[in-house]
């Protein structure tokens, strides 16, 4: 059975407003993009090859102390063109839950997709500490053949302690860095996280 992942199509977001890069209007997306009716979900391979669909992504940012959470993608990564480049995001792909099988029509997609993003990050690092959670971007970039299929919804996660451990393989060379750290680091980066190392440095 074919992996199933949360899309939007693009006429909808070209209806809000389509943007290159980032942009902080948060809450007048999401309430375009989450509307009863507006995302659905449809096979991974068919969402990959049709840029008429936007996966939403969500891309975590954690932080302690001025500090944030950064790793590379190693050889396992799902997304192989992506294997070998530093990121400062964790996330993925939103699949269906047993609750959308069992009464999709009383599916609230938004809080369906906020469970997810938790359940999400989970499988791909431990956090062992308290966080707050807030969206404070949306990303797109059309300048690529991965993006032209992606938009991600950038979370921020302050954490009380730096506790995060890797559950995922392709998770390597995981630590916490000064943004000046990662600033010299940036040509090695994936292109959402240099987009989203502009924000931070701002």
């Amino acid at each position: 059975m074919q992996e199933q992942v949360l899309v939007v199509e693009r006429k909808v977001l070209e209806q809000v407003g389509m943007f290159q890069g980032l942009t902080l209007d948060v809450e007048h997306y999401l309430d375009k993009l989450f509307a009863p009716g507006v995302p659905s979900f449809m096979p991974r391979p068919k969402a990959e090859a049709d840029p008429a669909y936007k996966q939403l992504i969500p891309y975590v940012i954690m932080s302690h102390a001025g500090r944030y959470l950064t790793y590379v993608r190693g050889k396992r990564a799902g997304e192989e063109r992506l294997v070998n480049l530093r990121s400062i995001g964790i996330g993925g792909h939103i699949n269906p839950s047993d609750d959308l099988y069992n009464a999709p029509l009383f599916v609230n997609f938004r809080e369906m997709y906020e469970a997810a993003v938790e359940r999400e990050v989970a499988e791909e690092v431990s956090v062992e500490a308290n966080h707050t959670d807030q969206i404070v971007a949306l990303l797109n970039d059309d300048s690529n053949e991965v993006g032209s299929v992606h938009l991600g919804l950038v979370h921020f996660w302050l954490l009380d302690a730096p506790n995060v451990n890797k559950r995922e393989q392709m998770i390597t060379q995981m630590s916490f860095m000064t943004p000046a750290e990662l600033h010299g680091l940036r040509d090695t980066m994936e292109t959402w996280s240099q987009l989203c190392l502009e924000l931070l440095e701002k």
